[in-house]
């Protein structure tokens, strides 16, 4: 099964992944700046632990994944600067950049994955980026104050990469009943981040 078919297998939790309320405000302009800087700080943390899991996933690849993997890599190093550089501007350092349980629960998942044969493994790095993808593409073009994250993360450079981790996945074959159940893990991994900061 391509992997592409999994958010029309499951189209409802794909939905509250991708549309989440949060997005809906980021891109209406009814977010605060306090929520959407709760949500960057641990979108940080969370990128420096995908590229840890990410190097791993190189170490142990196949030949056909790895170009793309080093690519990605080397993106969220840059991802990282940038970052730094939106925290020190917005005032995120301290206890903002500590991780929250979403964030925790996501590390585990991303350590879970290093048992996972490869191809499950690269399955599941394109389904953390298409949701991203896809998450940011909704929120388009986004209200003024976060119009800047908005077309940072959703640029044709970034669906380029997308699309390779789609087509390497492919290439590799991952079992297929594994595959949606690790999917549906991801997916809830992610509608809890975006609840982690949407305002109770």
């Amino acid at each position: 099964m391509p992997v592409a078919d999994l958010p029309l297998r499951y189209p409802d939790q794909w939905s509250l992944a991708t549309r989440h309320r949060m997005l809906v405000a980021i891109r209406d302009g009814e977010l605060s700046p306090a929520a959407f800087d709760t949500w960057l700080a641990q979108d940080y943390v969370f990128v420096g632990d995908l590229l840890v899991f990410q190097a791993r996933l190189l170490a142990r690849a196949p030949r056909p994944a790895q170009a793309v993997l080093v690519a990605g890599a080397a993106a969220l190093v840059d991802e990282l600067t940038w970052f730094e550089a939106q925290a020190e501007q917005r005032g995120l350092v301290g206890p903002a950049l500590h991780p929250e349980p979403a964030t925790l629960a996501y590390r585990q998942i991303l350590t879970d994955l290093d048992s996972a044969d490869v191809p499950l493994a690269m399955a599941m790095l394109w389904t953390i980026e298409r949701t991203y993808l896809d998450a940011w593409s909704f929120a388009a073009p986004g209200a003024a104050p976060y119009r800047e994250f908005v077309d940072h993360w959703t640029g044709p450079e970034f669906a380029d990469y997308v699309a390779e981790l789609a087509a390497v996945a492919d290439q590799l074959e991952p079992a297929e009943a594994s595959m949606e159940r690790l999917f549906l893990t991801v997916v809830r991994a992610e509608i809890a981040f975006w609840d982690m900061a949407w305002p109770a």
